[in-house]
């Protein structure tokens, strides 16, 4: 099928690649040329902007940092909308505010294109190895035609309901994970001043029944090594999730305390600098405001993972 993708950035460069392993035609855009070398070397054809891309695409793909992009990339004078052809389906794989997943599929519809919203879980290492979750929004029928181009670079593509839909799954499976990274860096703040060494405190907690579920495990990564360069995902990306969610919760009138607390712990972390750190950096102000210190060696650290 001849596929077009537009935004290859760190996870958008290997979605495209798993495409273009399982023989698939791709069209490609970025606002970077340079950041398609690899798929052009590989016969992929360059788009100078997303209208070119629609123009020659039966379904498109969007991997972008958030709604300001995807509107312009859809609505711009030269976006998918006014490229777009009868039939084609355009599923974007950001994360994104309802409102304009719902918009562009009204603008596609008047043109006989189908629009999804199709946010990705799974981070860098999923999608270079193709162990994506890939939540979608749109009609049903039209999923079911192009789901086999979404199985070429993600395991675990789920139907979930009309358009907007899949935007409330990632955004509620998003704000979930750092409103409890909030939790946890209050609780083992509290631990290690308490007395504890944070090593044996996490090789326990891990154990009791949050524990198996292996919750505390993503501490390992970043929190209790005190290493967040490189980023698994930057704090810029997720105070932009964060804060589609409790903007979402704002509309709807629900009340979020500890979300928005978790939003102003990246307010906070944003204000320091720390846009292009990992997500996880706002634990280390609690640890500051606690006034403790938390810098377990790796490799101890790899041995309690090693004991399962």
């Amino acid at each position: 099928m001849k596929v077009g993708f537009i935004g290859l950035g760190t996870m958008g460069a290997f979605m495209a690649a798993n495409l273009q392993k399982a023989g698939h035609e791709l069209v490609i855009n970025d606002v970077r040329r340079e950041a398609g070398a690899n798929r052009l070397s590989s016969g992929a054809i360059w788009a100078d902007t997303p209208k070119a891309v629609a123009e020659q695409s039966e379904i498109i793909f969007t991997s972008l940092p958030g709604p300001k992009e995807v509107e312009h990339v859809v609505f711009g004078p030269d976006g998918i909308v006014a490229g777009v052809k009868p039939g084609t389906a355009y599923f974007d794989l950001s994360t994104n505010a309802q409102s304009l997943v719902r918009r562009f599929a009204e603008a596609l519809a008047e043109k006989g294109a189908f629009g999804f919203d199709a946010p990705v879980s799974g981070g860098p290492k999923g999608a270079e190895s193709g162990k994506l979750a890939i939540w979608v929004g749109g009609d049903r029928a039209v999923y079911d035609r192009f789901k086999p181009v979404l199985d070429d670079f993600g395991d675990q593509a789920r139907y979930i309901g009309p358009i907007g839909t899949a935007t409330v799954a990632k955004l509620v499976h998003n704000m979930s994970g750092y409103a409890v990274q909030t939790a946890m860096a209050e609780a083992f703040s509290m631990g290690v001043k308490a007395g504890m060494d944070p090593l044996a405190l996490w090789a326990a907690v891990r154990q009791g029944a949050y524990g198996r579920r292996r919750a505390f495990d993503r501490l390992a990564d970043q929190f209790l090594v005190d290493n967040y360069d490189p980023p698994s995902f930057t704090l810029k990306g997720a105070h932009k999730d964060v804060s589609l969610a409790v903007n979402m919760g704002r509309e709807l009138g629900v009340p979020m305390r500890l979300c928005n607390l978790t939003l102003e712990d990246f307010n906070e972390a944003m204000n320091r600098g720390w846009d292009n750190l990992d997500s996880r950096i706002p634990m280390k102000m609690q640890l500051e405001r606690a006034g403790v210190t938390i810098a377990c060696d790796p490799a101890a650290v790899q041995a309690v993972l090693d004991e399962d």
